[in-house]
């Protein structure tokens, strides 16, 4: 059998220089226009459009991407959108390997679908009113991810100008990541025999520490999400009729709630939500802990009292930047995103509501099993109410976390090169508190595959918040950071091939 991708790889395979000035251009003179267009197009994920066909946002999104990308004439490129019956359809596209003759694939992965509007946004901004300030733009999706579409095919046009060997590159966007990628495994059991023997994966849906070097994801936390109810009344009752006898909806909810979390520390009761944290991934927060320092906790927008003159800011969880990172990539948290049964304060009469509802996630850990957790869950939140009130768990399902396969040396060789390179520092390795159901299916098929899963969300860019950013400076680095690392892959197939056989 032929030797194992494990041999180091020679530096500067691409002329750096040249790679980005061309992908800086096309990121100015094109890129630019098509992503200000897309954030126009309230293409909300299906989760928070149930009319997303209807509509056709989704539609007219995709449409956008693939008439772009066929414009740009790229040799051997064929691409299709592909549409199962009742899900949200997918962009498909395949070049043919150039000047190698490997037969992997290299597989780059988007998403088109958007989180919904939120609150907040400055008042000269908002979701659909794309802005460009500063090498900012503002607006919903541009960031997470509309970009990843553009960004991997400028950085297979890099490639091409300098004649780059390259292998046989595919492409998959979706249009349904903001809901859990539901509609995505029928379509790669679907393109399963075109996906071919994918050894490089690319995926620009993640995040950054900093702007300063290329990141690294090494692993993304698991969510398991649903609607806990808990009614107590079949109508609102004048609450000076009802108070001190009807027991309060929420404050039930408070107890049903107490079984889950401790409200003193954040931290989760049930052990089976946690799990260990790997030795590698400790060390690599440690080394992050150490570049980013105080930036972890700088970078949110915190609220403050003035209190005699002087202001006082909320205080995170912990002022230790590891157990920082380790929180918020390592262990369960929960977050309440959404109420039900609650009129706006300017509306609230002094009645007692019949009932209170909370959206729940529940971020967990990368090897926590999310079905198994949902299943917990709802057996947890629903067992012996108090008062024998109806409290309901409608599960909305759950995604399991991922943790990156050990790199190989050709890899991270690739990555420290294109970092230095476009950055003039080494990758960085950071896990990430977000769930990209896909890479769990991805590492299940192609086992023996590296992940490059990188993205622009750096501090304050805000995913599905207000004032949302893509940092254009950033973004056109990352380009040619990719095909720098695309290019590294031919050249470690060569050199493993020379090598001698093992058996």
């Amino acid at each position: 059998m032929n030797a194992p991708l494990h041999r180091e790889m020679p530096a500067g395979l691409l002329d750096a220089d040249r790679a980005l000035s061309e992908v800086s251009a096309k990121w100015d003179s094109d890129i630019l226009r098509q992503l200000t267009d897309y954030i126009a197009i309230p293409s909300k994920s299906p989760g928070f459009d149930k009319d997303w066909s209807a509509n056709g946002y989704l539609d007219t999104v995709l449409r956008n991407a693939a008439t772009w990308v066929e414009a740009q004439k790229i040799e051997g490129l064929k691409l299709e959108i592909v549409r199962l019956e009742g899900r949200t359809p997918v962009l498909f596209f395949e070049v043919p390997a150039s000047g190698t003759d490997m037969k992997g694939t290299v597989l780059m992965y988007g998403h088109l679908d958007k989180q919904p509007e939120f609150t907040g946004w400055r008042n000269d901004l908002g979701p659909w009113t794309p802005k460009y300030e500063n090498g900012l733009l503002y607006g919903r999706g541009g960031a997470d991810d509309g970009y990843a579409v553009y960004a991997s095919v400028a950085a297979l046009q890099a490639l091409k100008s300098q004649g780059a060997a390259h292998p046989r590159i595919v492409g998959l966007i979706e249009t349904c990541e903001e809901s859990g990628s539901y509609d995505l495994l029928p379509y790669v059991n679907a393109l399963r025999h075109r996906l071919g023997e994918v050894e490089l994966v690319i995926c620009l849906d993640s995040g950054a520490g900093n702007y300063d070097q290329l990141w690294l994801t090494t692993s993304l936390r698991g969510l398991a999400g649903g609607t806990l109810k808990v009614e107590v009344l079949t109508e609102g009752i004048h609450s000076g009729d009802a108070s001190g006898l009807v027991p309060s909806s929420f404050r039930i909810m408070r107890q049903v709630l107490d079984r889950l979390e401790d409200s003193a520390t954040g931290r989760l009761l049930p052990a089976s939500f946690h799990c260990e944290v790997p030795p590698d991934r400790l060390a690599q927060a440690q080394a992050t802990a150490a570049i980013l320092g105080d930036e972890l906790f700088k970078r949110f927008p915190w609220a403050h009292a003035d209190c005699g003159g002087s202001s006082t800011f909320t205080l995170p969880t912990t002022s230790d930047p590891v157990e920082a990172l380790l929180n918020r990539t390592w262990r369960p948290a929960l977050s309440v995103v959404g109420a039900e049964g609650f009129p706006a304060p300017k509306d609230a009469g002094n009645v007692l509501r019949p009932y209170t509802a909370f959206k729940l996630s529940l971020r967990l850990p990368p090897l926590v099993d999310a079905e198994k957790a949902v299943q917990e869950l709802k057996a947890l939140l629903e067992d012996n109410a108090p008062y024998q009130a109806k409290v309901t768990f409608d599960g909305g399902g759950g995604a399991t976390g991922w943790n990156a396969p050990e790199i190989t040396p050709w890899f991270e060789q690739a990555l420290h090169t294109a970092s230095r390179a476009h950055f003039g520092a080494p990758c960085g390795y950071i896990g990430q508190g977000g769930t990209i159901p896909l890479m769990n299916m991805l590492s299940a098929g192609f086992p023996t595959a590296q992940m490059m899963v990188c993205g622009v969300l750096g501090p304050k860019s805000n995913a599905h918040g207000p004032n949302e950013f893509l940092h254009v400076p950033y973004a056109k680095k990352l380009t040619a950071a990719v095909a720098e690392v695309i290019a590294a892959l031919p050249v470690a197939h060569k050199a493993a091939q020379a090598e001698p056989a093992t058996a």
